[in-house]
């Protein structure tokens, strides 16, 4: 297996790209000769930042994509394909996090929680799985979060998502010989994961240790960077990225 450098590699997708972790790895990655392709809902931003990437000298496309209909994922994954030619990484990104004590019963926001973060994992894997085992080699990245290697109280059912994460990536990661798999685990991250949905308290909270403690997107993007650079004899199974100060 060979490595994927920005001078022989295909297409690197990321999901969730229109801001945060998802739009500072599009920056970050496309500075180190990458070509990417943002995928995201709001099309808008991502045109946004597609032009200030290209105008910085990277090369960058996008498509408008919703994780949860795999009809989008796929579609997604063809309009790269007929862009680049090949999908060397796909960044499994998109998340969402709205908090709440489960005695709150807001079940929209779990199923939300599941739809995103999970099933749009799984979504991902479906796609770029077959396409990267077909061309012989491939990486997959998926973005869990220090809540799939912790619970706390109003986070239970976004942990869950974020554990069931890291469980899938492990079982993929025996599974392919020809695919690596990452798992980046980010504590807290300046983004706007906590700016939708949840209880106020709970989200109130979540921004408060958000503007203390939170990690630039950027650091996140950079631990990104060095798995996706590795040899492709390498593979960086799990990177856990915390503020220095977060317990």
């Amino acid at each position: 297996m060979t490595t994927t450098t920005p001078h022989n590699g295909g297409a690197v997708l990321i999901t969730g790209a229109s801001s945060g972790i998802g739009e500072a790895t599009a920056r970050h990655l496309a500075s180190l000769g990458y070509p990417v392709v943002l995928g995201a809902r709001r099309t808008d931003r991502l045109a946004a930042v597609v032009d200030e990437i290209r105008t910085a000298g990277g090369r960058a496309d996008y498509a408008e994509l919703d994780v949860t209909d795999l009809v989008s994922v796929r579609a997604f994954a063809e309009t790269a394909l007929a862009l680049r030619g090949r999908i060397d990484v796909l960044v499994n990104n998109a998340g969402v996090m709205p908090l709440s004590r489960l005695t709150a019963l807001r079940i929209d926001e779990w199923n939300q929680m599941i739809d995103v973060n999970l099933r749009g994992t799984l979504h991902g894997i479906a796609v770029g799985l077959p396409l990267m085992e077909a061309q012989g080699r491939g990486h997959i990245v998926n973005v869990a979060s220090v809540s799939g290697h912790r619970v706390d109280p109003t986070a239970a059912v976004y942990s869950a998502t974020k554990f069931a994460v890291r469980a899938l990536s492990e079982g993929l990661r025996q599974e392919s010989t020809v695919v690596r798999v990452t798992v980046i685990s980010p504590g807290f991250t300046v983004s706007e994961l906590a700016d939708r949905g949840g209880d106020e308290a709970s989200q109130a909270a979540a921004h408060a240790a958000t503007r203390q403690l939170g990690l630039p997107a950027s650091a996140v993007a950079e631990a990104i960077g060095y798995a996706v650079a590795q040899p492709g004899s390498v593979d960086v199974n799990e990177i856990v990225v915390r503020p220095t100060l977060q317990g």
